[in-house]
């Protein structure tokens, strides 16, 4: 039979009738002649409580014992999820991770899949299981210890899952019904993409959109899985939703997808610094090894030597950086000032039309000029244009953006 991979996330798990309403979407993919994979998250909530509790117990944790309590939200789920589909007659099992086993790395919290075997789940579809519920978010270490993939996990045990079995396609429930222009919540006119490029959702992912994880996408733009995301709240049909896709799937498609933005993010400026070969290494080498995710990087021209250096981050990172710049200031590095603004954000188009058409940037410059928005940094990529901007000036920003690139329109 062709394998379907299910995921669910924890708004579509929520309670018990919300578990009932996704086991009859599942039932009518068993119904259609597939072997259904279905994987969970933890009931809305549910991580953040037994994180809580954690932190509450031991704020110095082992991150094993972390592991072993809040991968335990998604075996309440996958079990609930398994006894509702043998009520309606679906031969279903639950199924945790070390079962399967999804084998990863000893990251605890941070875990990466590295391989799963398909041969114990195949075997029970043999034996006559329709559905094997999977508990997302959670595998195995060489070690033989639960880990955990960190947050969104389940949308990369879903894509893996897919890859492994070579699944005819991996559908994404949650409480959004597809994957938009930008956020609905801040433009009204936001319109519902049919299709998207991996590449384009990859950098929306990584821009600030909150509907795949990012390294789920990259999971599936490596191994040409087609991922479909869903609403389990609404009425479906074989066209509902977003499918995410290779380019070469995309008929027609505006310069410019979509506009992405970013709240949480912070800029830190080390003011005059000496302008010499492996000052950037040194840098951004400390920033690294204190766990600081930089993203734009932008270096002044050299003044007597001297330069300064800008870089975003995000704003729950700033104490880490401040830390770690100050920890090398006057021995390895030399700077007058350490400079931190919280109060910016990061506002980002994304198009793989860019790629061959030009004036996207002039464009997008002007648009946020004539509404008098000010650009503190800018980073560019092949199909992308972010930019740096007073955090009060973001929704403006966004819709004005929008609007100028006509995103209500199909191409």
């Amino acid at each position: 039979m062709p394998v379907l991979v299910m995921k669910f996330g924890g708004t579509s798990v929520a309670n018990l009738d919300r578990i009932k309403r996704a086991a009859k979407r599942i039932g009518v993919e068993v119904a259609k002649g597939y072997d259904v994979i279905v994987i969970v998250s933890a009931m809305s909530g549910k991580t953040n409580e037994l994180v809580g509790w954690v932190n509450e117990t031991s704020p110095l944790f082992d991150a094993r014992e972390y592991d072993a309590v809040v991968s335990s939200g998604e075996n309440v789920t996958a079990g609930l999820m398994a006894l509702t589909l043998q009520e309606m007659n679906v031969p279903a099992r639950s199924w945790q991770g070390w079962q399967v086993p999804v084998m990863t790395t000893s990251a605890h919290s941070q875990a990466r899949i590295e391989d799963i075997p398909p041969a114990n789940i195949m075997a029970k579809f043999d034996e006559g299981m329709k559905v094997a519920v999977v508990a997302g978010f959670q595998g195995i270490s060489p070690e033989g210890r639960i880990t955990t993939l960190g947050r969104g996990g389940s949308d990369t045990t879903a894509v893996a899952f897919a890859a492994a079995f070579g699944a005819e396609r991996c559908d994404i429930y949650t409480d959004v019904d597809g994957v938009y222009t930008t956020d609905p919540r801040i433009c009204e006119k936001a319109r519902k993409l049919d299709k998207i490029a991996f590449e384009e959702m990859l950098e929306l992912a990584s821009l600030g959109a909150k509907v795949l994880q990012t390294r789920s996408v990259e999971l599936a733009m490596r191994y040409k899985v087609k991922l479909r995301v869903l609403s389990s709240f609404e009425e479906q049909s074989d066209e509902a939703g977003t499918l995410v896709c290779d380019e070469e799937e995309i008929m027609e498609s505006n310069v410019v997808s979509g506009v992405a933005y970013s709240r949480d993010e912070a800029k830190m400026t080390l003011v005059s610094v000496a302008d010499r070969p492996g000052i950037a290494s040194i840098i951004f080498g400390k920033l690294s090894d204190a766990g600081v995710n930089v993203d734009m990087i932008v270096q002044n021209i050299s003044d007597e030597g001297r330069t300064d250096m800008t870089f975003s981050l995000p704003t729950d990172q700033v104490g880490r950086a401040e830390k770690a710049m100050n920890e090398i200031k006057g021995q390895e590095l030399n700077y007058e000032e350490l400079v931190t603004d919280l109060d910016v954000c990061k506002v980002s188009v994304v198009g793989i039309g860019m790629r061959s058409q030009s004036g996207v940037a002039a464009k997008m410059f002007k648009v946020l000029s004539d509404e008098g928005i000010n650009i503190k940094v800018i980073t560019t990529s092949e199909i992308k244009i972010s930019v740096l901007v007073d955090r009060k000036y973001m929704e403006l920003a966004v819709q004005a953006l929008h609007d100028a690139f006509e995103l209500e329109k199909a191409a």
